[in-house]
C-alpha cells in the first residue's frame, strides 16, 4: 500500500514540477517526493521537520487548518508564515473520498510575482489525489472490518476463549498485529462505530455491560460545586472501542488527538478566532478546483468548545498504556475503561484521560461496577451530609493537613475541626488511624465512580 502512494506521490511531483509530500488528515507523513533542488528555500524548517518526524507541530497543523483546507475541495493557496519556520508559501491539495477528508498533498509555491502550476496541471493533480483519497479510505475501512475479531477479543471470557480471539484478531491484523498499540474507550457511545478513525488499526461498539444505571450518585460533594462529577457509571453505558496504532511509547500525541475528535462538537460553538468546535477556522472556503488564497484567523477556542462540550454531555475517554503485540490487549482495554470512569468521576482528568495519570481510580475503578455500600460511610455519604463528604474529602487529600485543607475549602480552621468531628460522628471512625482514613478515603473516591 506505501508503494501505491509513493507512485501516486511522484505522479503528482512530475505533473507540477515540484517535489510533493502526502499526509493523512492528522498531518502525519505518508510519502513525500525527492528534493533535488539546489534551492535552500525548498527545505524550510516545517517541511524538514515533517519528513525527518513523519509528522508536524500542532502550530503549523493550525496555521494551515485556518486556511479552510479541511472543507475545501479544490486546492488552496497558503502563504509564507516566516515565524512559524514558514519560508515558503505552499499549495495543498485536499485529498477526499465521498466528501470526507482523508489527507493532504503538499507542494511548495513560487516566489511571489512568479507563475505558479497551470489550472490543467492542477486539474490533472486533483485527479490523483481523488485516488490516493480512494486508497486511504479503503485501508481506514479494512480496520472497521475487523470490528467482529475486535470485540471478540474485548468480551471474551477468561482462559482458551480469550486466547482463540487474540489469536484470530493477530492473524486479520497480520504483521501489523506485532505492533505497539494505545486501546482506547470512549463511553457512553450511542449508535454505530464511525466509518473511519484516523490511525486506528480496529474499531468496534462494545455491548452495555453490568452496573448501576447511569446519573446515579455523583459522590461526595455533588452538587456543591467544587469536585461534582457527572456520576455517569461508564462501565455500564455502550462503549466504543479503538485499537490505535502507535510509533512510539512516548508519542502519544497523534492518538490524543484522534481520541480528541470522536468527543462530541458543538458547530455551533465557536470562538473569538472563528474556529468552530472542530478547531477548523470558519472564515475561509475554497472550492471549485481553482487556487484560492485566503488570511488566517487569530486564536482558537476550538479544543476548548469540544472539551466543555464533551464534558456537558458526559462523553469522557480513556486511553490505556501502549502495548506491544496483542496478548496484553484485554489487559489494556481494562486500563482504558478505568480511564474513561476516572474521566467522568473526576472532571480535572477528563474529558481524556490516560491510565496512567489517574493515580488512586487505576485501583478503584477495576472493583466491581456496583456502588460502594460501606457501613461506615453510608450515612456521611446520604444527601443531606454532602458538605461533609466533601470536607472529609478535601481533608483526606490534603494528606491530613489541617491548613491545607481549610484554605482549599475556604474556611476557618475551627470550623474545619467541627466538621471533622461530626464526620468521625457519623462514621465511627477515627480519623487519627491511618486505617480509619484509608477506609473512608477509598469509600468516598469509590462513590464518584457509583
Amino acid at each position: 500500500m506505501k508503494g501505491d502512494y509513493q507512485d501516486l506521490v511522484d505522479e503528482i511531483s512530475a505533473l507540477l514540477g515540484a517535489p510533493a509530500t502526502l499526509e493523512n488528515r492528522d498531518f502525519r507523513l505518508i510519502a513525500f517526493g525527492a528534493h533535488d533542488s539546489d534551492d535552500d528555500l525548498a527545505m524550510d524548517p516545517v517541511r524538514t521537520r515533517s519528513i525527518l518526524t513523519r509528522q508536524s507541530t500542532a502550530d503549523v497543523r493550525s496555521w494551515f487548518e485556518a486556511f479552510g483546507i479541511a472543507r475545501a475541495t479544490g486546492p488552496v493557496r497558503i502563504p509564507a508564515a516566516p515565524d512559524a519556520g514558514v519560508f515558503r508559501g505552499r499549495i495543498c491539495l485536499p485529498v477526499r473520498y465521498r466528501g470526507i477528508v482523508q489527507g493532504y498533498v503538499w507542494l511548495l509555491d513560487q516566489e511571489p510575482g512568479k507563475p505558479g502550476p497551470e489550472p490543467a496541471a492542477l486539474d490533472a493533480a486533483m485527479e490523483v489525489a481523488q485516488r490516493i483519497g480512494v486508497l486511504l479510505a479503503e485501508e481506514a475501512k479494512a480496520g472497521a472490518d475487523l470490528s467482529r475479531e475486535f470485540l471478540a477479543v474485548l468480551t471474551a471470557g477468561r482462559g482458551w476463549q480469550q486466547d482463540m480471539a487474540v489469536a484470530a484478531l493477530r492473524a486479520a491484523l497480520g504483521p501489523g498485529g506485532d505492533g505497539l498499540h494505545a486501546a482506547v474507550c470512549v463511553t457512553p457511545w450511542p449508535g454505530e462505530a464511525p466509518a473511519s478513525v484516523p490511525g486506528a488499526a480496529a474499531v468496534c461498539v462494545v455491548p452495555r455491560r453490568g452496573g448501576a444505571e447511569p446519573g446515579g450518585a455523583a459522590g461526595p460533594g455533588a452538587g456543591t460545586g467544587a469536585g461534582a462529577g457527572p456520576g455517569r457509571e461508564a462501565a455500564g453505558d455502550p462503549a466504543l472501542a479503538v485499537l490505535l496504532r502507535l510509533r512510539s511509547t512516548d508519542a502519544l500525541a497523534p492518538a490524543l488527538a484522534a481520541v480528541t475528535r470522536l468527543l462530541p462538537r458543538t458547530a455551533q460553538a465557536t470562538g473569538p478566532g472563528g474556529k468552530g468546535a472542530t478547531g477548523q477556522a470558519t472564515g475561509e472556503k475554497a472550492s471549485g478546483g481553482k487556487v484560492s488564497g485566503g488570511k488566517a484567523s487569530g486564536g482558537s477556542a476550538g479544543a476548548a468548545a469540544t472539551t466543555a462540550t464533551a464534558t456537558a454531555r458526559g462523553v469522557t475517554a480513556g486511553v490505556a498504556d501502549p502495548v506491544r503485540g496483542l496478548a496484553d490487549l484485554p489487559a489494556a482495554w481494562e486500563q482504558a475503561v478505568a480511564a474513561a470512569r476516572a474521566a467522568a468521576a473526576q472532571p480535572r482528568f477528563g474529558p481524556v484521560a490516560q491510565w496512567s495519570t489517574i493515580g488512586p481510580y487505576r485501583m478503584l475503578a477495576t472493583l466491581a461496577a456496583d456502588p460502594v455500600d460501606d457501613p461506615a460511610a453510608r450515612t456521611l455519604l446520604a444527601p443531606t451530609h454532602r458538605e461533609l463528604a466533601r470536607t472529609a474529602e478535601v481533608f483526606l487529600d490534603c494528606a491530613g493537613q489541617a491548613g491545607r485543607a481549610a484554605a482549599a475549602l475556604g474556611i476557618h480552621r475551627q470550623t474545619l475541626y467541627y466538621r471533622l468531628a461530626r464526620v468521625e460522628q457519623l462514621t465511627g471512625l477515627d480519623l487519627d488511624e491511618g486505617e480509619d482514613r484509608l477506609l473512608l478515603h477509598m469509600a468516598l473516591k469509590a462513590a464518584r465512580l457509583a
